[in-house]
């Protein structure tokens, strides 16, 4: 019969490091788990964002094409059938891509051939809903640069201006990233709204 020396105390150590090795996955697990949720929140978050951007990028060009290609002979009224035109080819969109267009309505007070409607209604956030439709935006014709969210014309520097319209929609995003990264004991700064402006070309 074999006898293993100290055969209890070779089981006890076996065991002693099976615990120890528990242990510290635990602790490995634990540390890494915060670290883990940020880098899953912020995927979902950043990715969610980005398809939002794309979304408005498309309605804004869209809503801008729809208003160039209307008359401008009805431009003093109040509610021209090129800028409810624009409005209601945002609002459809939004709804058929189930965004929340929290309660929007198109404003009737334009400035300068600039009407900007804002809303914040529906359980929006603070920020809710903005969307910019100026008809007169003109630009010189070399070295545009890509048009601001207010949609204020650009100073055509002594060239020839050409005219057309900007859209532009701000979306008041919830972000989750900036909360999440607390864990990490860092705090991010985000936007607070994501926004897209298009310019097209009056045809009329």
């Amino acid at each position: 019969m074999i006898r293993w020396p100290h055969s209890r105390n070779w089981i006890g150590g076996l065991a002693n490091l099976g615990w120890r090795d528990n242990g510290a996955a635990l602790v490995e697990f634990a540390v890494s788990l915060p670290l883990l949720v940020v880098f899953v929140v912020g995927i979902f978050d950043f990715s969610h964002a980005f398809t939002l951007k794309q979304k408005l990028n498309n309605v804004a060009r869209d809503a801008a094409r729809a208003a160039a290609a209307d008359p401008a002979n009805d431009l003093q009224s109040s509610s021209p059938m090129s800028v409810r035109d624009a409005f209601q080819v945002v609002d459809s969109y939004l709804l058929a891509n189930k965004i929340n267009a929290c309660g929007i309505t198109l404003s009737g007070s334009p400035v300068q051939l600039t009407w900007t409607s804002t809303a914040s209604g529906n359980g929006c956030l603070a920020g809710g809903l903005t969307i910019v439709i100026n008809r007169g935006y003109y630009f010189p014709a070399t070295g545009a640069v890509l048009p601001s969210v207010s949609c204020t014309s650009q100073n055509p520097g002594g060239q020839t201006a050409i005219v057309g319209t900007c859209v532009s929609i701000r979306y008041a995003y919830p972000w989750r990233f900036g909360r999440v990264s607390s864990l990490l004991g860092r705090t991010a700064t985000l936007p607070s709204t994501i926004s897209a402006a298009a310019v097209a070309m009056n045809e009329n």
